[in-house]
């Protein structure tokens, strides 16, 4: 059994989102298309609907298709809260001066295949949680660089107070970012570094490998 922990929140919205009302950033200044405006840059609606698809067809390609389809009901949100929360994050983490190299995100995805029954099966355990398989590394990254934030703030995420300290740097560099998200979509909550609608804040069913395996 592998212990809950931060990584991307991604739970979903089985329905792919057709064309959205326009959204409004600064002062009267529309966006067409756009889900949400990330630090005077847009998430498109066609950038979010691609990836839920991507998801949705690694699903639908899996023996275990129906089961996970069903275990990630509300997609798109779930995707575009992860969206917005990888950008606050490299935003925070390059700030903070955290970097991750490719052979860490290597060597924790290693461990994690060893723990889980192999790659398939972590493809699977991944799928479950709404990340399609050409995004596990990424997923890796973003899981390493909280690690590494928390480590250079002195929070110990396993307990609340470190969990608390981490989501305070976070917001800070969250409000700086100026998130906006489209109304269909929900509202984005500064303080608690989420799209308000989204089920997780701080996600994780995913495995993480025990530090000194890495």
């Amino acid at each position: 059994m592998f212990r809950r922990r931060t990584a991307l929140s991604v739970s979903a919205t089985v329905a792919l989102l057709a064309a959205t009302p326009l959204l409004t950033a600064c002062g009267s200044d529309a966006r067409p298309g756009a889900a949400a405006i990330v630090d005077g840059k847009r998430i498109t609606v066609s950038q979010l609907q691609a990836k839920v698809r991507d998801v949705r067809t690694a699903q639908g390609e899996s023996p275990q298709g129906d089961r996970l389809i069903m275990s990630t009901g509300r997609l798109s949100l779930a995707t575009l809260n992860g969206m917005i929360f990888e950008q606050v994050l490299a935003r925070g983490a390059k700030d903070a001066g955290v970097t991750v190299g490719r052979r860490e995100v290597e060597q924790w995805r290693a461990a994690a295949e060893e723990q889980t029954g192999g790659p398939a099966r972590l493809k699977v355990m991944w799928l479950q949680q709404g990340v399609a398989p050409d995004r596990i590394d990424a997923t890796v990254r973003n899981q390493l660089l909280l690690d590494g934030l928390a480590k250079h703030l002195g929070a110990d995420r396993r307990q609340p107070q470190g969990q608390q300290q981490l989501a305070a740097s976070l917001a800070k560099t969250s409000r700086a970012m100026g998130i906006e998200v489209n109304p269909r979509y929900g509202t984005w909550d500064d303080k608690q570094v989420i799209l308000a609608e989204a089920k997780d804040p701080w996600i994780t069913t995913a495995p993480a490998p025990k530090p000194q395996q890495l």
